[in-house]
């Protein structure tokens, strides 16, 4: 496996950071102006997308795009979207129904902050905001070298990749699957596989192969893309279930055991804490070793990758 130099690593996590700046800039100017008879859910809802975070699955998009030589800022109303449907689950995850934690990020959950009406509310704005957000890439979209028809196209597979992996086929399949898992005693590794490939993976793979598709990728990088977020995915939550059981909630700036609590099957729960480790660093290794075949050009997405499986928060 190929290894950077630790110059090269800080190098690429500065970069990385700058990106990130950027992007929560990027981040407030699509937000939806709070005003009007609507404005509380309006507040709810920008409340949930400014409450920090990871930022995966827009960065996840950026690399790609740049992973595949992207041009322009057609990628830009996308990531902003993906951001706004994680947002969205998030919202409905902590509600009263589902998992009924009162602490994300650090501060109180939006249901907690607003009351679980607007909670409800302010996700499925989220939901079909980020889909009027993707949708403006069809009318503001500029690209050099490509015509509109194949603009438009882009802009149409974009889309149904988000609505697919975002929806009974995709996250919000697995989440299902979760709820339902939470009645057994006792779930097969299939089960669980599913539940992480859905709910979990669903999204990351959408956030890849967008931003390979907006880039102009052929088929083939698209569908490597699609599998480089399949296994990134379901690496990120084992170390994301490690962490539930190994994190404090000042490290997390969330509930911690609520998994257990919530009688959730984890990898740590089903294999252990220590074969649970070990089977995120395979994935993590194989994750790896599928992006250097692109050598120099997939450096920043895997220091990225690297950063985000080795979290400790």
């Amino acid at each position: 496996m190929i290894q950077l130099k630790p110059s090269e690593i800080s190098q690429w996590e500065e970069l990385h950071e700058e990106r990130f700046e950027d992007l929560e800039e990027m981040i407030e100017q699509y937000l939806p102006k709070e005003r009007g008879p609507q404005k509380i859910v309006i507040e709810a809802m920008n409340y949930s997308m400014m409450a920090g975070g990871k930022r995966m699955r827009p960065r996840l998009m950026q690399e790609a795009y740049f992973l595949c030589r992207g041009q322009g800022w057609i990628v830009e109303p996308f990531m902003i979207a993906i951001e706004m449907m994680h947002a969205y689950s998030l919202v409905h995850d902590d509600l009263p129904a589902m998992d009924n934690d009162t602490y994300r990020r650090g501060r109180e959950t939006t249901h907690v902050a607003y009351g679980e009406c607007m909670g409800i509310l302010a996700g499925d704005g989220l939901l079909n905001y980020a889909y009027e957000v993707a949708l403006s890439a069809f009318t503001s979209c500029v690209v050099d070298g490509i015509s509109m028809t194949d603009r438009y196209k882009m802009v149409a597979r974009a889309v149904t990749i988000l609505a697919k992996k975002s929806g009974i086929h995709g996250m919000l399949g697995g989440q299902t699957a979760d709820v339902e898992a939470e009645k057994k005693q006792e779930i097969t590794e299939e089960e669980l596989l599913f539940i992480h490939e859905h709910k979990t993976a669903a999204l990351i793979e959408a956030a890849l192969m967008i931003g390979a598709v907006l880039a102009g990728a052929d088929k083939e990088r698209i569908a490597e893309m699609e599998q480089v977020g399949h296994v990134l995915g379901v690496a990120f939550q084992i170390q994301d279930d490690i962490l539930d059981v190994t994190g404090t909630e000042a490290e997390l700036g969330k509930n911690v055991g609520s998994d257990e609590k919530n009688n959730k099957k984890t990898y740590v729960s089903c294999m252990g804490l220590e074969a649970a480790q070990e089977e995120m660093e395979r994935r993590y290794v194989e994750v790896i070793e599928m992006l250097e075949k692109y050598g120099e050009d997939s450096e920043s997405l895997r220091v990225y990758i690297g950063d985000l499986i080795h979290r400790k928060k």
